[in-house]
């Protein structure tokens, strides 16, 4: 039994296919990661079943997919890098946390929701949903960063790629308000292997509260079904019981309890 690992996703896949199209909703992180990661894991049995698999993404912090507690318990990165932070499945980065005896905190709870029967809003939002276009990036792109602040995440200093790419592939929608102007936005990852997850759900402080971000985030969930996903997901900050309450009320149900922890850095 052990943790193998490569930086090229055709390797990847080819060791951890069967893996990966057998949960894709668990692994939803590692699937829409792996494309752009620094290192791909997976954690094979004697038998040579593979029963976990995690990604290293920018900036360096490892997120486990579908693993059992055995698998994380026994995780070592190549070199002996410890890792400052590490997200996935409660259980999973519990048991590779108390195993390294470092000390460590909670940083994040986060629940992955699956869509079931997409609800629209009721009663529905002032405004329309559109696709973004190029003239919207500026905007969107300073949201993006609005947004990651939000989150708690240190922020890039310009996200215009990043909103650039969703847009020309038709995956960044906004909620615009009465007179036509944008007020809410939601992207949606690629299709892989079925499922594609809704991210980026983000109104200012000023247009909050007026069921913007129910208008977007069904609008970007329909598009993804429309589009062929079987199964969309997206993630809640359980500390947020307002998006909690908002995504069930649209049709999406849990799946599992995610957790992000960070480790405190040694003495000087």
């Amino acid at each position: 039994m052990t943790w193998s690992f490569t930086d090229s996703a055709a390797a990847f896949r080819a060791a951890a296919a069967e893996h990966l199209a057998a949960d894709p909703a668990r692994n939803t992180a590692v699937l829409t990661l792996m494309d752009r990661a620094g290192r791909l894991g997976w954690w094979e049995e004697e038998d040579g079943t593979v029963t976990g698999v995690l990604v290293v993404s920018p900036p360096g912090v490892p997120a486990f997919g579908a693993v059992t507690e055995e698998a994380a318990r026994a995780l070592v990165l190549p070199g002996g890098e410890e890792p400052t932070r590490v997200r996935g499945e409660t259980a999973a980065v519990e048991a590779y946390a108390e195993a390294t005896g470092r000390p460590w905190a909670p940083t994040v709870r986060m629940r992955l929701f699956r869509l079931a029967e997409l609800t629209p809003p009721d009663p529905a939002p002032a405004g329309t949903a559109r696709l973004a276009a190029e003239d919207d990036v500026p905007l969107v792109a300073a949201w993006t960063r609005e947004f990651a602040v939000a989150v708690g995440e240190e922020p890039a200093e310009d996200y215009t790629g990043f909103v650039t790419e969703r847009t020309t592939e038709g995956r960044l929608w906004l909620w615009e308000g009465p007179g036509g102007r944008p007020v809410s936005m939601a992207a949606v990852s690629r299709t892989v292997e079925g499922q594609a997850r809704v991210h980026l759900v983000y109104t200012p402080p000023a247009e909050r509260g007026r069921g913007y971000a129910a208008g977007v985030t069904e609008a970007v969930s329909r598009a993804a079904l429309d589009a062929g996903a079987a199964q969309v997901l997206l993630f809640t900050d359980l500390a947020n019981p307002t998006s909690n309450a908002l995504y069930q009320r649209l049709g999406y149900r849990p799946v599992t309890d995610h957790l992000g922890v960070e480790f405190e850095r040694p003495a000087v």
